[in-house]
C-alpha cells in the first residue's frame, strides 16, 4: 500500500519524506487556507518535496473552467494529480485532463456507482471517504470492497485512494479490503509506528543492556 500524507504543512512533509515512509502528498483548500500563505506557492513547495503526485483540487463547479483551473495546476509541477469533485462537471473535466496526460484525483466517492463512473472518466485516483461515511453510519470499508471487486472485475487501472481516515484502524482495514493508497494526517501516520509492547520491550532491553554495561 502507498502512503500520502494529507496536509500542507510542509514542515511535516519534509520530516515525513525523510522516513521514505510516503509516496505522494493530498491537499484542499481547506489545508491550504490553514496554511495561510499562497495556493500555488505551497504546492510548488510540497512538489519539491516528494517525487510522488501530489494532489491539488480546482475550485471551478463548470467542466470548462475545471479544466482551465487543472492545465494551470498542472504546470506548477509535473508531480501535481488536479483533485476534481466527484460530479457530472468533474467527471467530464477529468476524460479531457485524462486525455492530456494528466493524472487526476477524482474526490468526495461515496458510492461504488461513482466510483465506477470516476474510472470511465480516466481518474488516475479514486478517494472514497471513509470517515465522512462512518459519521453517518454507513460503514466505510464495505464501500472499499466495493470498489476493489468492480475495478478487479473490469481490470479498471484507477487506484483506490481511501481518505478521510481518522484512526491507525482505519488504515489496517483499508489495507485488509485492498485500497491501493490511503492518504493520512500526520499524526495518524505516526501513530501507526506505536504500540505499548514495543515500548515496554524496548525499556526492558535498554534497562539490561544499561545492567550490564552494553556499549555498541
Amino acid at each position: 500500500m502507498k502512503f500520502f500524507v494529507d496536509t500542507a504543512d510542509t514542515t511535516e512533509i519534509k520530516e515525513l519524506a525523510a522516513t521514505g515512509l510516503i509516496d505522494g502528498v493530498t491537499t484542499n483548500p481547506s489545508l491550504i487556507t490553514k496554511s495561510g500563505r499562497d495556493f500555488k506557492e505551497v504546492i510548488a513547495e510540497i512538489c519539491d518535496l516528494t517525487e510522488g503526485h501530489v494532489s491539488a483540487e480546482v475550485v471551478a463547479t463548470e467542466w470548462e473552467a475545471m479544466v482551465e483551473e487543472g492545465k494551470k495546476l498542472q504546470a506548477i509541477a509535473p508531480n501535481v494529480a488536479v483533485k476534481l469533485p466527484l460530479t457530472m462537471d468533474g467527471l467530464r473535466a477529468c476524460r479531457e485532463l485524462a486525455n492530456m496526460g494528466t493524472a487526476v484525483n477524482v474526490t468526495l466517492c461515496f458510492s461504488a456507482n461513482q466510483a465506477l463512473l470516476a474510472a470511465k472518466a480516466g481518474a488516475a485516483y479514486i478517494s472514497p471517504f471513509i470517515g465522512r461515511l462512518d459519521d453517518i453510519n454507513i460503514d466505510g470499508m464495505e464501500l472499499i470492497e466495493e470498489i476493489r471487486v468492480i475495478y478487479d472485475n473490469y481490470m479498471f487501472e484507477t487506484e483506490i485512494l481511501a481518505a478521510s481516515i481518522r484512526s491507525a484502524n482505519h488504515v489496517k482495514l483499508s489495507a485488509l479490503a485492498g485500497a491501493d493508497v490511503a492518504t493520512v494526517p500526520p499524526n495518524v501516520l505516526k501513530g501507526l509506528a506505536n504500540h505499548p509492547l514495543t515500548d515496554k520491550g524496548l525499556a526492558a532491553f535498554l534497562a539490561d543492556a544499561a545492567k550490564g554495561g552494553v556499549k555498541v
